[in-house]
């Protein structure tokens, strides 16, 4: 006999109040959390007890997550080029940031899953696991509204975002974006060295085709190089 559905609600109140904690936010409705962290393996071996799966909560938090990301991107860069914009966006919404996103909250702990996907390690697989970060996004938003969803985005997912990814090899897009057109060629060359061995600054220049189209400065000559690409991506962005 199957058991009444509020059963199951109490199997897994402590583990839905667990994961609250974590995320930050108390759900109104917690059947769209509890839905969220429904895979389906788990609906399809348990629909006479109501379980359903996380698969359309998951492709409305694909879009709202590429949205709120492309957004954040937009107003915090102002002069980022939209080509590295995209790589970028690209980057931050793809399965092993959401993968990363997903052990931060610790989402292994609380995924449902069938008997198979149990035994078969589906609680560490990132494909699993980064869909159902979609699906939380998309529930944040469903009962919360856009507020609570931006907040948990910006801490679980653009928190990866430093200065690192923020620089991003604008190098490395800037011959990609010369590569399109056969026979051009890219060059480097520092064109100043400056200040006391514990604090060198340096200035280099980007060449194409053996004329300036970028300067840039920095404490190494590596930093100098990728800031007179990031320049050069950025006129030629411009007058694109």
């Amino acid at each position: 006999m199957t058991r009444p559905k509020k059963w199951e609600w109490l199997d897994h109140m402590n583990e839905l109040k667990e994961l609250e904690r974590i995320l930050g936010y108390e759900f109104k409705n917690r059947e769209l959390l509890l839905t969220a962290l429904t895979h389906r393996s788990y609906a399809n071996e348990n629909r006479g007890a109501g379980a359903v799966c996380n698969e359309r909560l998951e492709f409305l938090g694909d879009s709202i997550l590429g949205m709120s990301v492309a957004r954040y991107l937009y107003k915090e860069f102002p002069n980022m080029p939209e080509g590295e914009m995209t790589r970028l966006r690209a980057e931050l919404v793809c399965e092993r940031s959401l993968f990363e996103a997903s052990k931060k909250i610790r989402l292994g702990d609380f995924i449902r899953l069938g008997k198979g996907e149990e035994s078969g390690n589906g609680r560490s697989r990132p494909s699993i696991l980064a869909d159902a970060v979609e699906a939380i996004i998309a529930a944040l938003y469903l009962d919360g509204g856009k507020d609570h969803v931006h907040a948990f985005i910006l801490k679980f997912i653009l928190s990866s975002l430093d200065e690192k990814n923020k620089l991003r090899d604008y190098k490395t897009a800037l011959q990609e974006l010369i590569q399109r057109k056969s026979g051009n060629q890219l060059s480097y060359n520092i064109i100043s060295e400056s200040g006391p061995d514990h604090c060198k600054q340096f200035e280099a220049e980007v060449l194409l085709n053996g004329a300036r189209i970028g300067v840039g400065s920095g404490k190494s000559k590596k930093e100098a190089e990728q800031e007179a690409a990031k320049n050069a991506l950025s006129d030629l962005d411009n007058e694109a």
